[in-house]
C-alpha cells in the first residue's frame, strides 16, 4: 500500500486488482443498522483471548495510544477501489504491543455492533498496513463509515475493514464471520479475486 506522498492519477500497473473500478466516490456499504453514539463514555473496546493481558479501552484510552497517518487504496469486493485513502489512528501492531499476543494465536475475530463479525489471520491483522481508525482525510469518521472506530485492512477486500468495532478477540482457531457464513471467502484477497468460498 501507499504511505505519504500521494501518487498521481495515472495508474500503476498491478495497483488496481482484477475486474475493480476505480472511482472517486466513497460508497456506503453494510449490513444491519448505523449506530449513533449520544453518550461515547459508554463506548469501549474489548481486546482479549489468547492474549497476555486482556484491556477494556475506552476512546480516550484509543487516543492516547501512538498515532499513526496511512495512505492506502481499498477494495470493495462489489467492484469499487478508491485510490489514496487517507486514514488516521493506531497501527494494530501498537495496539498489540499493549495486550501481548500469546505464541498460539493464529486468527483474529473483530466484532463489531449488533453481533457482527469477521476474521483474519494474525498475519493479515499485524501487517504494517492494518490500521484501527477513528478518523478519514483527517475528519473524524461518520456515522455511515464506523465512528468512533473501525478496522482499515487495505490489502483485503473491505468487507474485512469492520466498522463499528468493539471486540478483537486472539484466537488458535480461525472463525468464519457473519459474510463467510453466508459464502465470502475466508480470506479476501483482492489480488486473487477471493470473493466467495468456492473461488
Amino acid at each position: 500500500m501507499y504511505f505519504g506522498k500521494k501518487r498521481n492519477n495515472n495508474q500503476e500497473p498491478g495497483r488496481v486488482p482484477p475486474n475493480q473500478n476505480v472511482t472517486s466516490t466513497f460508497p456506503v456499504l453494510h449490513a444491519g443498522n448505523v449506530p449513533y453514539y449520544k453518550d461515547l463514555s459508554k463506548w469501549n473496546l474489548q481486546v482479549y483471548g489468547l492474549v497476555e493481558t486482556p484491556k477494556l479501552f475506552t476512546l480516550e484510552e484509543i487516543m492516547s495510544l501512538p498515532q499513526s497517518n496511512l495512505l492506502n487504496d481499498i477494495h470493495c469486493v462489489t467492484g469499487w477501489s478508491k485510490l489514496d485513502t487517507n486514514w488516521q489512528g493506531v497501527k494494530t501492531k501498537d495496539l498489540a504491543k499493549e495486550v501481548k499476543i500469546k505464541d498460539n494465536a493464529k486468527f483474529v475475530i473483530l466484532h463489531a455492533e449488533e453481533g457482527w463479525t469477521t476474521n483474519l489471520s494474525i498475519v493479515d491483522f499485524l501487517k504494517e498496513t492494518s490500521l484501527l481508525a477513528h478518523s478519514f482525510a483527517n475528519e473524524k469518521l461518520t456515522p455511515e463509515h464506523g465512528f468512533p472506530l473501525r478496522g482499515v485492512f487495505p490489502h483485503l477486500y473491505f468487507w474485512k475493514s469492520a466498522k463499528w468495532l468493539r471486540g478483537i478477540q486472539f484466537t488458535e482457531q480461525n472463525h468464519p464471520g457473519f459474510w463467510e457464513r453466508n459464502g465470502y471467502h475466508m480470506e479476501g484477497d483482492p489480488f486473487k479475486e477471493q470473493r466467495f468460498s468456492y473461488d
